[in-house]
Formats: structure tokens, sequence, C-alpha cells
């Protein structure tokens, strides 16, 4: 029996109260940061080996079905806005395609071939980093794709929530983050979708900030895409280089980001 699928600690859900169910999820919900601290060697090990190949023109690719799948194309879509990055820096696949994003695809995590099939539109290198996400750990769609991978001379890591699981047999790089049961037995959705996406969010951004995309603590390449990102960028040159507002608005105008606004000025 796979952890992920073994039994809920609660049983009889359906006559519990509202409060009830959310302070038992509550509680179960605060375990996860400590399963993903226990995985920070495995996760530190995995971005160790994918920083020198990012800063030699590599990229990151994702791979998952389902949930998993979701959260791979979720961190991806985040990178370009947040770090002002090319959308073909870090990419999300999912087992089915686009359509699977939203709608479940049948049997689409069952077959062996597709993932590196589906990878070939990128034309992958020997510098790209391939990163299964499966909760279960055994999934066909994601197995098959890390084994061709690694054939191919690409990393390779995995983020699993059980242990010694087919997919982190095939990765070079595990990150095996177990969080035990589901308040909703098999619904890896909850705890295990938490923690995958904990440890996507360490992986892109440690990434990014080892690649010279943050200045101190703050965004300076993001995409100035709605007012409320100009806002943000206005206040970040204000604190950096003690200026009013309007003239940080104006070296935004003038020069487009707050990087670049902030190089300009200290020339």
């Amino acid at each position: 029996m796979l952890t992920t699928e073994s039994s809920s600690k609660y049983n009889d859900l359906e006559k519990m109260s509202v409060s009830d169910i959310i302070h038992s999820i509550n509680q179960e919900d605060e375990t996860v940061p400590g399963a993903v601290r226990r995985a920070l060697p495995q996760i530190e090990a995995l971005i160790s080996q994918i920083e020198p190949r990012m800063k030699a023109g590599g990229r990151i690719f994702y791979i998952g079905a389902g949930t998993s799948g979701r959260l791979g194309i979720l961190d991806a879509s985040e990178c370009p806005p947040t770090f002002g990055v090319s959308p073909g820096l870090v990419v999300g696949l999912i087992a089915g395609g686009d359509h699977a994003i939203r709608n479940a695809v049948e049997n689409a995590e069952d077959d062996w071939n597709q993932a590196w099939i589906d990878l070939q539109a990128y034309k992958p290198t020997a510098q790209d980093t391939l990163i299964g996400i499966a909760a279960s750990g055994r999934t066909p769609y994601v197995i098959g794709g890390l084994n061709e991978a690694q054939k191919a001379g690409m990393l390779t890591g995995c983020v699993v929530c059980n242990q010694g699981s087919a997919v982190a047999m095939a990765a070079q790089y595990p990150v095996e983050v177990v969080v035990g049961p589901e308040f909703l037995t098999g619904s890896t959705r909850m705890k295990s979708g938490t923690a995958q996406k904990l440890v996507l969010n360490m992986i892109t951004t440690a990434a990014m900030i080892r690649l010279g995309k943050v200045k101190g603590n703050k965004m300076v390449d993001m995409q100035l895409t709605n007012e409320k990102l100009v806002g943000r960028a206005i206040g970040m040159i204000i604190d950096e280089l003690d200026v009013s507002p309007d003239e940080a608005a104006s070296l935004l105008d003038e020069h487009g980001s707050v990087r670049a606004a902030i190089e300009a000025v200290r020339k």
C-alpha cells in the first residue's frame, strides 16, 4: 500500500460539521512543511545540479499527470512574469496535452512513451533538466519520460510523495516528500499537492536567484503587465534610489524595468 493511498486518520467524514472538517484539514496541512523540511537535502542536491546547466543555457522541463502536471504548468507559467525570463526557460508538460489542464483525459498517464514524444517539440539537449512530478511515484508517463531523458544525457529529478518509488528510481536526483495519508483517502490534490507546490517554488525561485534574476529581495526583472505591478515596481525604485514617486515613475517609464532604472542611475 502506497503511503499516499493509505486510509485517512479520520472516518465518517460525512457526519462531521463544517468546523470539524476544516479544522481537521488544517491539522493535516500543518504537517506538510515538516515533510518538506526533511527533504531539503534532496532539494538542495537537485538545485545544485540544475544551476550550472541553466547558466550554460539549459532549461527546466516538468512532466506530470493530473494535479501533478497542472502544478508543473503553474510553476512554469509564473516564471516569465515574476523573473522576466523567456516562456521557454521553464516548461510544464501534462499527460493528455493542454486539454488535460482543465479536463481529465482517460488513460493519458498510462502511456510510457508520450512524455518523451511531447518533449521532442522543444528539442531537448544534455544541458536541460527534466523533473517528473508524481505524488504516487508510479505514473508511467513520468517514468518513461525520465528513462528516455537519462539515456539522452539530460539531468533528471523528481518530486514524489512516497519513498522508494519507481519514479524516484528513474531519476538521478529524487525528492521524496512523504506527507502521509490524506484527509480524504487518496486525494493527493491535498497534502501531496501542497508539498509538491512548495518544492517547485523552491526549485525555480532558488534557480532564478542564482541566475541573477533577483536583486536584494526584489523581483527587478518582473514583467509590468498591470497597474498593480507597475505600482510595485515604482515602490522598488523608491526603496532602492530614495527618489520621489514621480521620479521613480519617470525612471520606470524611461528604462522599462526596475533593474534598468536602478542601473541607469547608479552608473
